[in-house]
C-alpha cells in the first residue's frame, strides 16, 4: 500500500514538539497513570506520522497540508 503524502513540514514539526513534550512530561513523573498513558500513545502516534509525512485521520477526511 502507497501512502500518499498529506502533511507539510510545519505540521510535522508541531507533532514532534508535541510529542517530546507529551513524552518528558511522563518519564519526567508529571502525568502519569491513564493519563500518562494515552499521552505516551499519542505522542508515539505523533512521531510516526510526522516521520511518514501520512495522517490517517487527514486521508480519511480528504486533507492535506501540503500544497
Amino acid at each position: 500500500m502507497k501512502l500518499n503524502k498529506n502533511m507539510n513540514s510545519v505540521d510535522q514539526i508541531v507533532r514532534l514538539v508535541i510529542a517530546v513534550v507529551l513524552g518528558v512530561l511522563y518519564f519526567t513523573g508529571v502525568i502519569s497513570g491513564t493519563l500518562g498513558l494515552v499521552g505516551l500513545i499519542v505522542a508515539v502516534v505523533f512521531v510516526l506520522t510526522s516521520v511518514f509525512s501520512w495522517c490517517p485521520i487527514y486521508a480519511v477526511l480528504g486533507l492535506s497540508t501540503r500544497k
